[in-house]
């Protein structure tokens, strides 16, 4: 365990700006426990300028730091990842209270999983590779002879990484860590809603030994201070997390500026449940959907296809599951679902399940369990919409909450073409006891990815989705391919 400590230059209260703990022009707002309503803390309020300013530093500092070593970025990270399990439980209480996770969660998947990103790419990968010799005939170029060729990976240069609220520590580590490893600098722009745990980041890269405007970090309310970190010429790429909305308004400023672009965007992700699936597992994984981070999460298995003969179990035992969630205080030991971010997206589920009542959908669950919802914080009960046909908007859009929508089918090619009908394409799932046709409608399915038999992803899979989804993939060494270009060198052998 690294035996830096960590600073408390930032707290929170200052910005991260060339190196330097900066006092913001906008002054502070309050971040919310979503779990209690009350302030967790201020978080600063950038200015555009002061934005600008981050990513000029971020322009400085990137030559230098591109050609430091392989081996010595990846040193700084490994520090990185060591500091930041060594403060688990800290790091994990302010997750905690910005995000209203459970305590596993905070733990586990927001602080333990951004520590084993930060050490995942303190592994040197190779940079450059061999391509094959090749004899080339005599021309206006140049002679004949055999030519040899290098492949080269260069980093991008300045990065915009622009995070959301729902893992204000796995997502932004997501993105700075193979930035980092491949020679990049970063300019973060955190989801206004929880920005604080991104500045405890940024303090624990200053102590492992991060050069000054490697990392900078600016926060704030104002769309303005996105846009400038997205606009600004000394920005060579923006990573992008959130809603597809937004991501096609980025889309569009990096096409006018040739930026390079990493988006990860909506899901609206297609559970496929066959009538000789082991229906517990399918139950099990899908009921992920009501829990973790009380459904804000775009991967999750949101739209239910079940085949005729299992659809009414199906529906009774996703009831059954929902119904028993514990819904309440994220730090108390049995609490299973915690509030959502907002009362503002609080209402806008509610409201989705309202509106999937109108369309005719038969509503299961949503009291919390049956004993009913906290009276402070922005709660909303597990959720079951049965009955369901694939034109209702709530089978369409996406809710980003702790609801579930269930649809039947009758046949293997029913149920593919209903998946594939949808703007959203980021990861589905198929449920069936017979290997050989859960692999054969994998294929066909038009997402990123593909769960068979399982929820569970394995980390150096590639990540991201097709059509409104996103645009490229990243984790494990796709992130490294997609924080950097690749040069080749040709020379006479």
């Amino acid at each position: 365990m690294s035996s830096r400590p960590v600073p408390q230059g930032g707290d929170g209260q200052r910005l991260f700006v060339g190196g330097a703990w900066t006092e913001p022009d906008g002054g502070h707002y309050e971040v919310t426990d979503p779990a209690t309503e009350e302030t967790v803390g201020g978080a600063p309020e950038a200015s555009r300028e002061q934005a600008l300013a981050a990513c000029a530093a971020a322009r400085e500092a990137f030559g230098p730091w591109s050609r430091t070593a392989p081996e010595e970025r990846a040193a700084i990270l490994g520090r990185a990842a060591d500091i930041i399990r060594g403060q688990l439980e800290p790091y994990a209480a302010l997750a905690q209270a910005e995000t209203g996770a459970t305590t596993g969660t905070a733990r586990g998947m927001q602080v333990g999983v951004a520590g084993a990103r930060f050490r995942r790419y303190a592994r040197v990968e190779p940079a450059e590779w061999a391509i094959a010799p090749q004899i080339n005939e005599a021309g206006p170029m140049g002679r004949a002879g055999v030519m040899g060729a290098l492949a080269v990976r260069q980093p991008v240069g300045v990065v915009a990484c622009v995070t959301s609220y729902n893992n204000p520590w796995a997502n932004p580590a997501g993105k700075i860590a193979p930035a980092l490893a491949m020679g990049n600098t970063v300019v973060v722009k955190p989801a206004p809603q929880d920005p604080l745990s991104v500045y405890r980041m940024a303090e624990a890269l200053e102590a492992a030994g991060v050069p000054r405007g490697v990392v900078n970090v600016v926060s704030g309310r104002a769309v303005a201070v996105g846009e400038a970190v997205v606009e600004s010429p000394d920005v060579d790429m923006v990573s992008f997390t959130g809603s597809t909305a937004v991501g096609q308004r980025i889309g569009e400023v990096c096409g006018r500026g040739m930026k390079r672009q990493l988006m990860e965007l909506g899901g609206k992700g297609a559970a496929l449940v066959f009538d000789d699936a082991d229906l517990g597992s399918a139950v099990a994984g899908i009921g992920t959907t009501f829990s973790f981070y009380s459904g804000q999460i775009c991967t999750a298995p949101t739209r239910v296809l079940a085949q005729r003969g299992v659809y009414g179990r199906l529906v009774e035992q996703l009831a059954a599951y929902a119904g028993r969630l514990k819904v309440g205080d994220p730090r108390g030991r049995d609490t299973v679902v915690g509030p959502v971010i907002s009362a503002a997206h609080r209402d806008r589920v509610e409201s989705y399940v309202e509106l999937g009542r109108k369309e005719g959908a038969t509503v299961l669950g949503g009291d919390g369990a049956g004993h009913g919802l906290p009276s402070r914080g922005f709660y909303v009960g597990p959720t079951l919409l049965a009955d369901c046909t694939n034109d209702m908007r709530v089978a369409r859009e996406e809710i980003f909450g702790p609801v579930v929508v269930v649809i039947p089918f009758d046949e293997e090619d029913e149920g593919v073409a209903l998946a594939n009908d949808s703007d959203y394409g980021l990861i589905d799932y198929v449920w069936s006891g017979d290997v050989a046709r859960a692999f054969r409608v994998a294929r066909q399915l038009r997402a990123g990815g593909v769960g068979v038999n399982t929820v569970a992803r394995n980390m150096e899979a590639p990540f991201g989705g097709f059509k409104k989804s996103g645009v490229g993939r990243d984790v494990g060494s796709y992130a490294l391919h997609a924080y950097s270009e690749v040069q080749a060198i040709v020379w006479p052998g």
